[in-house]
């Protein structure tokens, strides 16, 4: 990539992550504003994270695939609370532009931006299963009929996009040596400035899929199970989460 390219791609990459930053804070701030919509948006996510994990579980069992999947539940998707992380990107964006590679920031607003529609559709989907009374026992039932009365059917096909691009991004990003040293050079200075939790996505995103190898196969595996899930949810098939 020559120098001009380079520079306009991590223009792109910023632009993407300052819009996203801002999306995903205010869906945040409103989410959190009240204590209990707080614990049922948590409710939504701790029960959408037990079933990835069962519908991944070969991945999560797999000593090859096993950490990258582990980061996937934890770090990419998952119940915990990503404005640590958002925060210190915002606070430190400019800097981010002028030491990353284009390629480490690009995966980090594509992160950004997982987060910022996932924020969107649970969102959403707490509303619904709070209005059928079922936020406090979700089960798959009831998280399906509420699943197809949101609809979003082209936002919840671009999340599987975006996820399968950020796993993309992050494959890419483990086959640079160099970004293995920045990495640890960074690792005492990042957490003394503040920034421990972005260090953490990437420096974690990084290790997992360097000792995968190529992440295609674990990327179609994925993909494939959540677009057939996708598909199944939206068509109405009885028992959707038991063809995994």
């Amino acid at each position: 990539m020559d120098e001009l390219t380079d520079v306009n791609a991590k223009q792109h990459s910023a632009d993407a992550l300052r819009r996203h930053l801002k999306a995903a804070k205010l869906l945040r701030q409103q989410a959190n504003v009240d204590p209990a919509a707080a614990a049922k948006r948590l409710r939504l996510r701790e029960w959408q994270a037990a079933r990835l994990a069962r519908s991944h579980a070969d991945l999560l069992a797999s000593e090859r695939f096993g950490p990258a999947a582990q980061f996937f539940l934890s770090d990419l998707y998952g119940p915990k609370d990503f404005s640590s992380r958002d925060q210190e990107v915002e606070r430190i964006l400019p800097m981010l532009i002028s030491m990353l590679p284009a390629s480490a920031l690009r995966t980090v607003a594509l992160a950004v931006e997982v987060d910022a529609l996932t924020e969107q559709l649970d969102s959403a989907m707490v509303a619904e299963l709070c209005r059928d009374g079922m936020i406090d026992a979700i089960d798959e039932d009831a998280y399906a009929a509420a699943y197809r009365r949101v609809g979003c059917r082209a936002e919840r096909e671009r999340q599987i996009m975006l996820i399968r691009q950020t796993g993309e991004a992050l494959d890419r990003l483990a086959r640079k040596p160099l970004l293995s040293t920045l990495l640890k050079l960074m690792r005492g200075p990042a957490h003394l400035a503040g920034l421990g939790d972005l260090h953490t996505f990437l420096d974690s995103g990084f290790s997992a899929f360097r000792g995968m190898g190529s992440a295609t196969e674990f990327l179609d595996s994925i993909d494939g199970k959540e677009q057939a899930l996708l598909a199944d949810l939206f068509s109405g098939t009885p028992n959707p989460f038991a063809m995994l």
